[in-house]
């Protein structure tokens, strides 16, 4: 149904490229629903550490909360196209399956390997710094060895997750979100001003 490697190179192959320029290319489903879900974890990652500066202009502040509002709603919009994508491949597949209710779908768990990547490549950057104390280096390449080994186990799950899928031995629903902060007529902080 779908490469898990390649959803594990892609995501590395991509946090490394995006650093130079963020660049879509993905055209075809799911992989372009996998893309725009990894681009939105990237956009909101670097969101984030702005948003922690200290002395930065209190406009930008607002600015990255702003900024991160838009880009989790997507984040979770594209997650759910990805949840789509599977039912409807199954569907297509008639495969229609009576097994137990699996409450954590696979969009969910592309979506954290998405954010494991990120981490990855954030924490192996701390272990090529210059200016970093030894004692720093040596911590922080103790917890990328973590992070490659909770990648390792949450793609074999995502792989047990498919494959259990493929054979009807388990179903999903697709979780909405439904985020209320961003909707006008949901957050009372915005439907009070009007």
């Amino acid at each position: 149904m779908i490469s898990v490697k390649r959803i594990l190179s892609d995501h590395k192959s991509k946090v490394e490229a995006w650093h130079e320029a963020l660049i879509v290319s993905e055209n075809e489903h799911p992989w372009a629903f996998i893309e725009e879900n990894h681009k939105w974890n990237f956009s909101l990652w670097h969101e984030e550490d702005i948003a922690r500066i200290k002395d930065v202009e209190p406009n930008r502040i607002v600015e990255a909360k702003r900024n991160i509002d838009f880009y989790n709603q997507s984040r979770n919009n594209a997650m759910e196209k990805i949840d789509e994508w599977f039912l409807n491949s199954l569907l297509q597949s008639y495969i229609v399956s009576k097994g137990p209710l699996h409450s954590e779908t696979p969009g969910m768990m592309i979506d954290r390997l998405s954010i494991m990547s990120l981490k990855r490549y954030h924490m192996h950057e701390e272990t090529l710094r210059m200016d970093a104390s030894e004692d720093h280096i040596l911590k922080c390449s103790s917890k990328v060895a973590v992070l490659d080994e909770q990648i390792t186990d949450l793609s074999n799950c995502l792989e047990s997750i498919i494959t259990k899928l493929e054979t009807g031995e388990i179903r999903f629903k697709v979780y909405r979100q439904l985020k209320m902060y961003n909707d006008p007529a949901l957050n009372p902080q915005l439907y009070n001003k009007k």
